[in-house]
């Protein structure tokens, strides 16, 4: 047993200075990843705090108040539209309950006037525009701006719509496949591969895990994003309907073990963007910076932009980082 742990020792040791050695130099493994897009400011659901969520007056609200990002969702209608909506039935949005693949697109229903903000219980949003946007419309009215597409239907007629529409726009490089659900992903990036793609719920408990067992250096990664909720936000601003996120030792929990800055200071150097979610208040937004994140996603666009402008040193220094990632030299893992 003494000649074994004579043996044993020294290795977890050497195992462990150059685990901790890389995960602070992690270039000297990889090369860091090269993408056409850096975002500090993304606006959830097109900034649903300030107008209807999803709606090209929200799109366009965000973009004036200078988002860098578009975060949304999609479903397709009957007669194959790619229609811009967070649910695929419409009771929460519109009152009436259907669901948009049971409809055409000239039958959907407008948004409620007033739509509570999930992300901001007891605040409701309003605006002019109630019609659903398509996605063609706001691939076409903004061409340049980066946007994140989740994909929550394991549908791949959907998949092949959304892809098409992405190359018939010339945006593959500045248009990010998301989803939580592994095999949605899969056949999303079979889809179409040159797009960026985010981490889902499986590879990000797989990152974890890495993480905490000292392996995360040595291992290449294909994503370029990482999005995921600020823990620090849930049963304050959100209200969960999942029962085990009301438990506030679990969320707790959460926080200690997913909130590490090392880890998104590494991901960071490997130029894959931290996106921390929904941060809807000052004191969020600081501590998503404070904890590691690349960018920020709020439902309030002007917010974010307030904040940004009154931390203006803060912005430069990330400023800087992204002109230090956008001289790297190739893909890590893709």
């Amino acid at each position: 047993m003494s000649s074994f742990l004579y043996y044993l020792l020294p290795a977890l040791g050497g195992y462990t200075l150059t685990s901790l050695y890389l995960l602070k130099n992690p270039l000297i493994l990889h090369k860091r990843k090269r993408t056409a897009f850096y975002c500090t400011h993304i606006s959830h659901r097109g900034g649903c705090g300030e107008r209807i969520e999803s709606t090209m007056g929200a799109f366009r609200n965000a973009v004036e108040q200078g988002t860098q990002m578009l975060e949304l969702d999609c479903h397709l209608t009957n007669d194959g539209h790619v229609v811009i909506s967070h649910d695929e039935n419409l009771l929460r949005e519109t009152g009436h309950d259907v669901t948009i693949s049971s409809l055409k697109l000239q039958d959907l229903p407008l948004y409620k006037e007033r739509l509570e903000v999930t992300f901001n219980a007891g605040h409701f949003s309003t605006g002019a525009d109630r019609r659903f946007a398509l996605l063609e419309d706001l691939f076409r009215t903004f061409p340049e701006i980066p946007i994140s597409i989740e994909i929550k239907e394991n549908n791949q007629v959907l998949i092949e719509k959304v892809s098409d529409l992405v190359r018939l726009f010339n945006r593959e490089g500045i248009t990010v496949w998301a989803s939580v659900d592994s095999t949605i992903m899969k056949k999303c990036r079979s889809t179409n591969g040159f797009m960026p793609y985010s981490f889902t719920i499986k590879r990000g408990v797989l990152l974890l895990f890495l993480f905490y067992t000292g392996l995360l250096p040595f291992v290449p990664l294909g994503e370029t994003l990482l999005q995921f909720y600020l823990p620090r936000i849930i049963n304050r601003t959100y209200i969960p309907e999942n029962n085990i996120l009301k438990n506030r030792l679990i969320v707790s929990l959460l926080e200690k073990v997913t909130m590490r800055k090392r880890l998104f200071n590494h991901l960071a150097a490997r130029g894959i963007q931290v996106h921390l979610f929904v941060c809807n208040e000052d004191e969020d937004i600081k501590s998503a910076l404070e904890v590691g994140a690349t960018g920020v996603m709020s439902d309030y666009p002007s917010l974010l932009s307030s904040y940004f402008c009154r931390h203006r040193n803060m912005t430069s220094n990330m400023s800087t980082h992204d002109n230090s990632k956008k001289l790297g030299d190739g893909n890590d893992g893709k």
